[in-house]
């Protein structure tokens, strides 16, 4: 028998009675407003808010909710609207003792602590609303049940800036994810844990809100602007369109195939008319407004295929276009200003919009922007111009067996091909056509890259060494070299993580930024430091551990280079350039150990570094701050270079290709580019957004040869682009667990012996933290990083410009 709301009051009263404790008036009054609504005929919903209750109040509350099931209550809501006096560790029995009718949930406080939302995190809740206002989710990990869960929302969690590869694999419902104002940044991590939601129709990264030059104006729910509203809170902003209520986020029987009635389509007399005053009473009003520390755009910058002559069109259920309730009269450009409020910073990426549009197909509204067929059509040519997906301009995922059982077939119909011939490839397949498909095959299952922080004989790198540059051996894939900024010199096998040799600082070397490996003499390298001091070593003949016992192990010291910032050797071991605070670059005879010339004033400003080519023992490049990048050859007597290119920004470093076909040239805040080494002229430009920082310092280097490129700079990604066509393949985030700080990537190298490996030295800008090697290899697929990540990494002073 159905146990009617007026029994469920009376033994709430007796558990009350019994407990020894008075009734919550608040829960009082949530069963008098039901039993109202039960007489409307509307739907009989229950409101427990948080708030107001106390930790006594809990153990009848508990009893009342296990009558629920039996019940004429259809639906329980339960509310945390400000901070409250309820011990966490209450809250979540509540919600379990509803069970099966547990509707919305709404927490918009952070004193429930972590064991708090590990709790939900791995056992899941049984509603259909889930709102976690300012959680303090790091790394999302969602694993447990949310089987009827089809809206969720975690905007405001500041602390959210990833997501485990799994997380959303136990919400098969989902349909409307919102996450405005939280720290998410990676497009292709996004948008890979955002396929394993097949439900999804709308998503929300922040909220766009139409304006004129009076105000904003908002298109509330009921349909009417509303210019008071106040954004400084989403709470006033309806998930997910503005016509969303909570009977339709709710109702057991809405359906994604349903015509998504209001949701897409805002309230056309009100646009209208918004629109026609506003173009009657604007002005001329062009300055960019930073409110809330976001910025404000035309429509036009955002959606670049709208204009003031092209009416807002909406989309039918068939998707055709329709302009019906469009604008109907050209309108002035300031009247078509839209204004981004709460957004994430993967918002500010470039082409994000077209980017989850063509990346995930099913969705339906994105940032309570519709998206319409021309979008989606614009959206596929911007990433097929702009990004690869698959490396190697593969479009489809291929299994690495499916690769392999090819390669044996046309192995075997090779052999009987006579052996006078030259070995013969598929049609329109070079020899790499193999290792190539096995590196697209892999990198396509793998979206999350496995990040491995070196470590040392069992004790983390960083708390015996503050690496400040490193290097990897040019032809024993097993060795690396890094200096750091006590002056130290450490030989490492970076595979086995053993140290090789280690030389200490002796007094004499100070921030070690300069180090060059040499390449017919591969037991030596040379080292350099910012005050000057330059020596060859030799590693065979340095002991392997760290002692306290110094020698001079056999060492060549050179003439001092005042405020080093860069060495390099020549291809054939016998000279090497010296780069640093001025416009002077000297040259070093190697066998003699004498210096042989000082070039000087070959640049306007410092130069940053100098780089020889791989194959020429004569030509060498230089980068400065004075925005040039100069090519020169020592046979010329180095008065004039072979050519000067420049840039728009201070150049912080240049590199030639493996080949010496190319050099790449990286100048402050993202402006990387690609000459023709033989004549410096410009091949390609990388279209990497800048951040308008003039400390955002970036570095680029060559990977796979020279198929890809790597670029790392301040506070932003690792990302990989395709050397040949420019396009984005990937971008790598490396997460810390202390999030107040931001990632400043100090040096970068592509691995020479491994496809899509490289290493990345690491340092957040917070005092007192230290910096760290990371290895990164984005064919081996994880999502996670041991020890939390990367934290506790060391600034990095800014006036050193190493390479």
């Amino acid at each position: 028998m159905t146990i009617d709301i007026p029994t469920l009051e009376d033994r709430y009263i007796d558990s009350c009675r019994r407990q020894g404790v008075l009734p919550n008036s608040s829960i009082l009054s949530s069963l008098v407003k039901a039993e109202v609504k039960k007489a409307m005929h509307e739907l009989c919903s229950l409101e427990i808010l948080i708030d107001d209750l106390k930790d006594v109040d809990i153990a009848p509350l508990l009893d009342l909710c296990m009558n629920f099931d039996a019940s004429e209550i259809e639906a329980v809501d339960v509310r945390n609207e400000s901070s409250c006096v309820l011990n966490g560790e209450y809250a979540l029995p509540l919600m379990r003792a509803v069970n099966q009718k547990l509707r919305v949930v709404h927490l918009h406080d952070l004193s429930y602590g972590k064991d708090f939302l590990r709790d939900i995190s791995q056992r899941g809740l049984a509603c259909q609303v889930l709102t976690l206002r300012c959680s303090r989710f790091r790394k999302l990990n969602l694993m447990g049940e949310f089987m009827h869960m089809h809206t969720l929302n975690l905007d405001f969690s500041s602390c959210l800036t990833s997501f485990q590869e799994d997380c959303f694999n136990c919400m098969p419902n989902l349909m409307r994810l919102s996450m405005c104002d939280t720290r998410i940044t990676n497009l292709w991590t996004t948008v890979a844990a955002l396929s394993k939601l097949p439900s999804l129709i709308e998503l929300r990264f922040q909220y766009w809100q139409y304006c004129n030059d009076a105000g904003t104006s908002f298109i509330s729910t009921s349909g009417k602007s509303d210019d008071t509203a106040d954004f400084s809170l989403l709470d006033s902003i309806p998930l997910f369109g503005p016509f969303t209520n909570t009977t339709e986020l709710t109702d057991p029987n809405f359906s994604a195939e349903d015509p998504l009635r209001n949701f897409y389509t805002l309230d056309e007399e009100v646009i209208n008319h918004d629109a026609q005053s506003m173009a009657e009473d604007s002005s001329d009003d062009s300055e960019d407004d930073y409110t809330s520390d976001h910025h404000r755009y035309w429509l036009s910058d955002v959606f670049p295929g709208w204009s003031s002559e092209v009416p807002l069109l909406h989309e039918n259920v068939d998707g055709e276009e329709s302009s019906q309730g469009a604008f109907t009269e050209p309108i002035a450009d300031v009247s078509m200003k839209y204004m981004s409020r709460h957004a994430s910073p993967i918002c500010y990426e470039k082409h994000y919009r077209e980017f989850m549009i063509a990346s995930l197909p099913n969705l339906k509204n994105l940032d309570n922007m519709p998206i319409r067929k021309i979008d989606k059509e614009r959206s596929t040519g911007i990433f097929s111009q702009y990004f690869e997906y698959l490396p190697y301009k593969w479009k489809h995922k291929e299994s690495v067996v499916s690769i392999l059982q090819k390669r044996e077939i046309k192995s075997g119909h090779s052999k009987v091909q006579s052996s006078k011939h030259g070995p013969s490839y598929p049609s329109g397949q070079s020899q790499y056509f193999y290792t190539r498909s096995l590196s697209a095959a892999k990198l396509g299952s793998s979206t999350w890259p496995f990040l491995h922080p070196l470590s040392l004989i069992g004790c983390e790198l960083d708390k015996g060494f503050h690496p400040r540059q490193f290097e990897y051996h040019p032809s024993d894939s097993s060795l690396m070299v890094f200096g750091t900024l006590d002056g130290e010199v450490v030989v490492i096998n970076h595979e086995n993580e053993h140290i090789v040799s280690y030389i200490p600082s002796l007094g004499a070397m100070n921030n070690v930024l300069g180090l060059c490996w040499l390449k017919k003499y591969p037991s030596k390298l040379i080292a350099g430091s910012d005050n000057g001091s330059l020596k060859l070593y030799d590693i065979h003949h340095i002991p392997r551990k760290v002692t306290g016992i110094h020698g001079n192990f056999g060492c060549v010291t050179f003439d001092e280079f005042d405020q080093l910032t860069s060495v390099h050797v020549n291809s054939t071991d016998e000279l090497f350039l010296a780069s640093g605070y001025s416009r002077n670059v000297a040259l070093y005879d190697i066998n003699s150990g004498k210096r042989l010339q000082v070039f000087t004033d070959m640049h306007r400003g410092h130069i940053n570094v100098v780089k020889f080519a791989n194959h020429s023992p004569s030509i060498f490049a230089t980068s400065s701050f004075d925005h040039d990048v100069k090519m020169w050859d020592l046979r010329q007597k180095p008065i004039h270079p072979c050519f000067t290119v420049s840039s728009s920004r201070g150049n912080v470093m240049v590199c030639f290709s493996p080949d010496d076909q190319y050099i790449l040239a990286s100048a402050v805040d993202n402006e990387v580019r690609q000459y023709l080494a033989v004549d410096g002229r410009l091949h390609l430009v990388f279209d990497i957004a800048p951040t308008e920082s003039s400390q955002n310092y970036t570095r680029s280097y060559y990977i796979n040869g020279r198929d890809y490129i790597i670029s790392g700079s301040c506070d932003e990604h690792v990302r990989i682009c395709c050397a040949q066509t420019g396009r984005r393949l990937r971008d790598i985030s490396l997460e810390g667990r202390n999030l107040g700080s931001s990632v400043f990537v100090q040096s970068l190298r592509g691995d020479p012996f491994r496809d899509f490996n490289m290493s990345v030295l690491a340092a957040y800008m917070r005092p007192g933290s230290k910096s760290k090697i990371v290895k990164i290899n984005l064919l081996a697929s994880s999502g996670h990083c041991n020890k939390d990540d990367i934290d506790e990494l060391r600034p990095c002073p800014f006036h050193s410009m190493g390479a």
